[in-house]
């Protein structure tokens, strides 16, 4: 969890000091390039243009709180949860605290990585290390949420 919440912050820091607000650069032309956005709300850009009172509320203390509880519960379950799931966990908290130092920080995510079609203007929502993080633990909790109800017996 400490290597990705390192290499998350490395390079959210190479991308604030070597690039511009909205720049981006082709590293595979036609399919990736690396770009400076401010992500000011959640993922894919929800709630950005909600109230600032409101954003800040709720992503400083939703973070904290569920970082809180998802570390309770790999406490409270970690002899008794499959091998895929401290993964997951650990993958969670990478990603959210990556995030919400961001948010402490600077007072938005750094987002950088985007992947396109041909052509740029047809891209994927930009996204971090952080969102890597989250998003393949969900893949994990699916795989695990399949493989539990193949246990189950049957009737």
């Amino acid at each position: 969890m400490i290597v990705l919440v390192i290499l998350d912050q490395v390079t959210k820091i190479y991308i604030l000091q070597n690039f511009t607000l909205g720049e981006s650069r082709n590293v595979i032309p036609g399919f990736f390039s690396l770009a400076y956005v401010q992500n000011t709300g959640a993922a894919f850009g929800f709630m950005r243009d909600g109230p600032e009172w409101f954003r800040q509320i709720f992503f400083l203390a939703l973070p904290v709180g569920f970082c809180g509880w998802i570390a309770w519960m790999f406490y409270k379950t970690r002899r008794d949860i499959p091998s895929i799931m401290p993964v997951a966990y650990a993958l969670i908290l990478a990603g959210a605290t990556g995030n919400l130092i961001d948010r402490f920080r600077i007072g938005f995510v750094v987002d950088m990585f985007m992947f396109f079609w041909k052509i740029e203007e047809n891209h994927f929502h930009v996204f971090n290390v952080a969102d890597s993080c989250v998003t393949i633990a969900g893949f994990l909790l699916a795989i695990d949420f399949f493989q539990q109800l193949k246990k189950k017996p049957k009737g």
